[in-house]
């Protein structure tokens, strides 16, 4: 290659943030037997092709259909539909062919509650519309959730992370009550990860996702997961995990947790999710930090009034340091029927 053209090559990068859209669904006559489930393969398919990803493997139980995304996942429970995807996808542009699908054969009328959340991008440039901004992404959906509303946390100069949801006015006219079904949701967004580590993430030191889920650690997170993995090629990995009870046989319906890794030196990201219903979460937390060992980590924890891990938020304020890290922002939001805890880490010397 001449001089010339190596000056003008642009860099490899590749966005390990995800968008993550989560679409509550509820019905005006509740008499009818509804699951969005009912929704045909090809028809998800279909919704996907406009998000730029395809299904790279699936797993499912009595509660939860999980898909393994050639970037990210998709989970499909009753009447829940929580999409997350890297790179330069779009998820928003599938929402209105969703909510189409769901009336035609899930037979849901009404939207109970929406998540739509990621944290800030490393290279926003490389987006496509309408993702290239969270100003972009609020107005799509202010088109079709007139009670929505749009959170910043964090500094948004440095890592920070956005939030789109639903909080009507109290008592308001034809307001859905909300979701009243314990819920609850843990991220921990990690950037500057260990190298070592990552590595295992390469089809040079591992030849499978499941001798990669292994040789990490990632498989005693949380022990008890039907793992999904795969590795790709020539880096990267991503899973889902399903369960069907709790460590004291407290029933999960609908219970996931998902990994995405994204280990390239230059640019390394890892994210981890869960529902996994616990009245605290520490142990997990330090679990996830010691498997990946990140430099930095962006914290959320968003529950509803019924939820069991409500404590979490206080025990998220008193963690000014975990090990190694400290706690450098924390911040608190209550909302109609959920509260958020926000909290960024970085590991100290940083």
């Amino acid at each position: 290659m001449a001089d010339s053209d190596q000056e003008n090559e642009i860099p490899h990068h590749f966005e390990g943030v995800e968008k993550l859209m989560e679409v509550w669904f509820t019905k005006t006559d509740r008499g009818k037997l509804c699951d969005l489930r009912k929704i045909p393969r090809k028809k998800i398919e279909g919704l996907l092709h406009l998000v730029k990803c395809e299904v790279i493997s699936f797993a499912s139980n009595d509660y939860l259909d999980a898909y393994v995304l050639s970037e990210s996942s998709l989970f499909v429970s009753k009447r829940r539909f929580i999409l997350k995807t890297c790179g330069t996808t779009t998820p928003l542009l599938c929402l209105q062919p969703l909510l189409i699908l769901v009336n035609k054969y899930a037979g849901f009328d009404q939207i109970e509650d929406v998540f739509y959340s990621r944290k800030n991008y490393k290279r926003p440039e490389l987006q496509l519309l309408p993702h290239r901004n969270f100003e972009e992404e609020v107005n799509l959906l202010d088109n079709f959730f007139p009670d929505g509303v749009a959170y910043s946390m964090g500094a948004i100069n440095r890592d920070c992370w956005y939030l789109y949801t639903l909080n009507p006015p109290s008592g308001a006219k034809g307001r859905v009550c909300g979701i009243q079904e314990p819920d609850q949701t843990l991220e921990i967004l990690m950037t500057h990860l260990d190298p070592k580590i990552m590595s295992i993430f390469t089809q040079e030191v591992c030849k499978s996702g499941e001798e990669a889920t292994i040789k990490s650690g990632i498989d005693r997170i949380i022990p008890n997961a039907v793992i999904n993995e795969h590795l790709f090629e020539p880096c990267g990995y991503s899973m889902n995990g399903i369960f069907k009870n709790s460590e004291n046989g407290e029933s999960l319906n609908g219970s996931y947790m998902t990994i995405h890794i994204t280990p390239e030196a230059e640019f390394s990201y890892v994210s981890f999710e869960t529902n996994y219903s616990q009245t605290s979460y520490k142990e997990i937390i330090l679990r996830v930090l010691e498997t990946f060992l990140p430099g930095k980590f962006v914290l959320t924890f968003m529950a509803n009034k019924t939820s069991v891990g409500n404590g979490t938020h206080g025990e998220v304020e008193r963690m000014v340091a975990l090990k190694e890290w400290l706690r450098l922002d924390s911040q608190f939001c209550r909302f109609q029927n959920y509260d958020l805890t926000y909290a960024f880490f970085t590991k100290f010397p940083s």
